[in-house]
């Protein structure tokens, strides 16, 4: 008699989910069959930090930005630049983080992936 194939997804395609929005990588730690796994709870963890981080940023953009126009036009043209870069980058984090996760590595962002590394073996 053959094997059985195991059903289910895969913990590299589980790990690039979580990097979606919050919502798979609470779900992959709320749920025990998935946050039994260092690597869905590493990439899950890592995730929520990285989209909590980007959500502050935004916030505090949002909150600048308009005063900048007091400063001068010019000023205010630099800055949109400097937060289109900024965006951009953050994007390009993002999906290094994704490609990484289906790969199979565990690409550590600066600060948070240290935290979420230790998160995932506890």
């Amino acid at each position: 008699m053959a094997n059985p194939q195991k059903s289910g997804l895969s913990d590299n395609s589980i790990g690039a989910m979580a990097y979606f929005t919050p919502i798979p990588a609470i779900f992959f730690l709320a749920i025990r069959r998935y946050n039994k796994r260092p690597y869905v709870r590493f990439h899950s963890w890592q995730s929520l930090l990285f989209f909590a981080f980007s959500t502050l940023f935004s916030y505090l953009l949002a909150f600048i930005l308009p005063f900048a126009r007091f400063v001068g036009a010019h000023t205010l043209s630099e800055l949109r630049w400097l937060t289109l870069a900024i965006w951009i980058a953050i994007f390009l984090l993002w999906l290094w983080c994704v490609v990484g996760a289906l790969s199979g590595r565990r690409c550590k962002l600066p600060i948070i992936g240290n935290w979420a590394d230790e998160q995932a073996y506890r």
